[in-house]
């Protein structure tokens, strides 16, 4: 498999430990996507890969209007130019230009006036949050509407209300972009990050963020696999993608949903459909030794796009990583995620835990050791200490493990879990034994699964 020197991304991984810059990168880009609306079709999906692709090559896919994808079908193409709600003196109480929330997404266009009670079916508010501007949508229901804060809404005096919303609903295109970084092999690791949410920063731009930053970083590394970044919009977008690509996807070998890696709650693995994936280990294997309060928990068919890629007519071994889950904070869906809610600390961990797992995923291999009688003697061949009578160093001791397991049948990885050990020193320690002629690649299996 990959006997070359590690390819950078290990690098990556550890410098992400500091990693100021590297937040910093993307806290401006957040700052630039947030003012941007979006749905899952339309020009903001179009104006947020345009603003990501000043930073990693991106290609574009417009897939029509009315396209058969499996049991769905692509929508009209939603955009929007102003929306707004007067009260009776004629004041504006609502507008689309002070929140993006503020107005139902695919709201079908209005301008009318109507009655305070006529209105209200119209409007969506979180009595428990009462200073919340709700998320809500309304992609496959030709509807509209406005959300507002609670306490706004029971202010609301009687009388005629006047209200428009300039939006269009019209034969187009959906978006999706994509970034492909070649590497050794073709197969690939998928990672794909949704980009419908308008100006939510947990929800998703940590994700698109911190995907555009890990993508940066292979680009300038040397990478053993392909890697294919899929920024997409949520659930129709992943479906598109998939009924375009099913020809192609044999080569996945593994696979990553990024999003909500901002909120100050643990990190969380969930685990892909089949459960006991290669990156399934690799995504335990991380987070518990990354932190003690992480969790992995079970595949289910609700959350992200891993519904879509882990459904039984693909079963792609893909996992997902956030921090807190979708639902499962009071923020979710709701003006309040905004920069206020995202943690710098709890962003800098999770692209460590980004950055490891997709280090250790492009440099898992199985070796056989080629002088496998007895241990090789390693100190005439400059790998080991010159006086004896103590207990080996780290170094020395991840190369007797990789030595005693390299038996063409134990990867890396496995390494790492029995023995305890670092993955970034058994792959120093490989590469060692492979540059004194110790050890020999073997090819992996195909499908994600243990090599």
């Amino acid at each position: 498999m990959n006997a070359t020197p590690a390819s950078g991304i290990l690098a990556d991984a550890r410098a992400a430990t500091g990693g100021a810059a590297e937040v910093e990168f993307a806290w401006q880009l957040m700052q630039e996507l947030y003012p941007i609306c979006r749905s899952i079709t339309g020009e903001g999906v179009r104006a947020t890969l345009a603003a990501i692709a000043r930073h990693i090559p991106l290609r574009l896919t417009e897939v029509p209007s009315g396209t058969a994808v499996f049991d769905w079908e692509v929508p009209r193409e939603w955009n929007i130019r102003t929306a707004w709600i007067r009260d009776p003196s004629g004041r504006t109480v609502v507008d689309l230009r002070n929140h993006n929330l503020h107005v139902v997404s695919y709201s079908t266009p209005v301008r009318t006036r109507l009655s305070l009670e006529q209105l209200q079916p119209h409007l969506h508010s979180l009595p428990q949050h009462p200073d919340w501007i709700p998320y809500r949508t309304s992609y496959y229901r030709e509807d509209w509407g406005f959300c507002l804060a609670d306490r706004q809404r029971q202010a609301l005096p009687p009388g005629e209300y006047e209200v428009c919303i300039d939006s269009t609903l019209a034969p187009g295109n959906l978006t999706y972009g994509e970034c492909v970084i070649p590497g050794a092999v073709a197969d690939e690791f998928l990672v794909f990050t949704h980009v419908c949410h308008p100006s939510l920063c947990n929800d998703n731009l940590t994700g698109l963020a911190l995907a555009t930053l890990l993508a940066r970083q292979l680009r300038a590394g040397r990478p053993h696999l392909s890697w294919r970044f899929v920024f997409a919009p949520g659930t129709i977008g992943s479906i598109a993608w998939l009924a375009r690509n099913e020809a192609h996807l044999s080569r996945v070998r593994h696979g990553l949903v990024l999003g909500l890696l901002g909120d100050p709650g643990p990190l969380t693995y969930k685990r892909s459909r089949r459960g006991a994936t290669e990156i399934d280990r690799i995504g335990a294997l991380v987070l518990g030794r990354l932190d003690p309060r992480a969790r992995c928990v079970d595949f289910s068919p609700y959350g992200y796009d891993e519904r879509q890629l882990c459904s039984p007519g693909f079963d792609l071994p893909v996992g997902r990583l956030t921090r807190t889950p979708n639902g499962e904070y009071p923020e979710y869906h709701s003006s309040a995620d905004d920069f206020s809610l995202i943690d710098r600390g709890a962003f800098r961990q999770s692209l460590r835990a980004c950055a490891t797992v997709l280090a250790v995923a492009d440099r898992n291999a199985v070796y056989r050791n080629l002088n496998p009688k007895c241990e090789p003697q390693l100190g005439r061949r400059g790998l080991y200490r010159s006086v004896g009578g103590t207990q080996p160093a780290g170094f020395e001791h991840a190369l007797l493990w990789v030595l005693n397991q390299s038996d063409g049948r134990h990867s890396l990885l496995d390494i790492a879990e029995r023995s305890g050990l670092e993955f970034d020193i058994l792959v120093a320690a490989a590469d060692a034994l492979l540059g004194v002629g110790l050890l020999e690649a073997c090819a992996p299996t195909a499908g994600g699964d243990e090599p």
